[in-house]
C-alpha cells in the first residue's frame, strides 16, 4: 500500500493521462480504431514510478493476478500498479507486489546494439475484476513476411503530445524482413505512418487466431521521429518456458 500511495502522490500527470476518456484521447500513432471488447478485456494500463519520475505502458492479462509487459517499462521501478477499472469508470489501481525481468533483458540494448528479450512479468497483490479475461499465448514462433497482425496499446496517437494518450486503440501491422526467431518487425501495410509509440510498449500483438504472438518493445519513425515507421516486438513462443517457470515460482 505504501508504494501505491507513492504512485498516486508522485505521478498525478501520468495518472491523468492514463485515464483520459474523452473522444480526443487515443493511442498508437497514426490511424487507429477503438479496441473491441474481447481484446480490451485482455489488456491493462501499467503505471510506474522510477525514482521521482513517472511513466506508463501497456500490459497483457496472463491470469487474474499475472501481467506480461515489456521489461524496459518496469526496469528499476520503485512502484508499479495497473488500472483495473472498466472503461469510463473511476480508476481502480492494483499494486504489483513483485516483478521479474526476463534474464536476457538488457537495458538500452538498441543503442548498444545488444540482443535483449524485452519482457517482464508482474504479480498483482489482488485479483483483477471479473470483466478481465486471460489472453491466449501463441506457441508459434514462425512468421512470414506480409503476415497481418493486430496491435493494441494505450500510447500516444501524436508523437510528443502527451494528452493524446490513455485510451486503448488498435490497428493493423504487417510483418516485414528481417525475419527473426526472437523478434517481430512490423510496419503499416498502408504505408501511412501507423505504428507503436510511447506508452504502447508491453502491449499485445495478436495474430489472426486472436492469440498474443508478440509483445511490443520498440519503435522508430521517419527522419528524426521515434514512431510510425517500424514497430519491434518480442515473440512469445520462444519465451513460453520462462513465462511458465516464473509463474510457477510464485505459487
Amino acid at each position: 500500500m505504501r508504494l501505491l500511495l507513492r504512485l498516486v502522490a508522485f505521478a498525478p500527470a501520468t495518472l491523468m493521462l492514463a485515464f483520459l476518456q474523452s473522444d480526443a484521447a487515443s493511442a498508437l500513432v497514426g490511424a487507429s480504431v477503438e479496441a473491441g471488447p474481447l481484446e480490451s478485456s485482455q489488456v491493462v494500463l501499467v503505471t510506474t514510478i522510477k525514482r521521482r519520475s513517472s511513466g506508463f505502458c501497456t500490459g497483457v492479462v496472463i491470469s487474474p493476478t499475472i501481467i506480461l509487459t515489456a521489461g524496459h517499462c518496469v526496469h528499476r521501478a520503485n512502484a508499479i500498479a495497473v488500472n483495473a477499472a472498466a472503461v469510463g469508470t473511476t480508476p481502480q489501481l492494483i499494486e504489483a507486489s513483485a516483478h521479474v525481468l526476463h534474464p536476457e533483458f538488457r537495458d538500452n540494448a538498441a543503442a548498444r546494439r545488444e540482443r535483449s528479450i524485452d519482457l517482464a512479468l508482474l504479480r498483482l497483490n489482488e485479483a483483477l475484476p471479473a470483466h478481465f479475461a486471460q489472453a491466449r499465448l501463441s506457441s508459434r514462433a514462425v512468421t512470414q513476411a506480409g503476415e497481418l497482425f493486430q496491435i493494441l496499446g494505450f500510447g500516444l496517437t501524436q508523437e510528443g503530445v502527451e494528452r493524446s494518450a490513455g485510451r486503448l486503440r488498435a490497428g493493423a501491422l504487417q510483418a516485414r524482413e528481417p525475419l527473426s526467431r526472437i523478434l517481430l518487425w512490423a510496419r503499416d501495410p498502408q504505408e501511412k505512418g501507423f505504428g507503436a509509440c510511447t506508452g504502447d510498449s508491453g502491449g499485445p500483438i495478436f495474430d489472426a487466431d486472436g492469440q498474443v504472438f508478440a509483445i511490443t518493445s520498440w519503435s522508430t519513425g521517419a527522419g528524426n521521429k521515434s514512431c510510425g515507421a517500424l514497430t519491434q516486438a518480442a515473440l512469445i513462443a520462444p519465451q513460453r518456458a520462462w513465462i511458465t517457470k516464473t509463474i510457477a515460482s510464485w505459487r
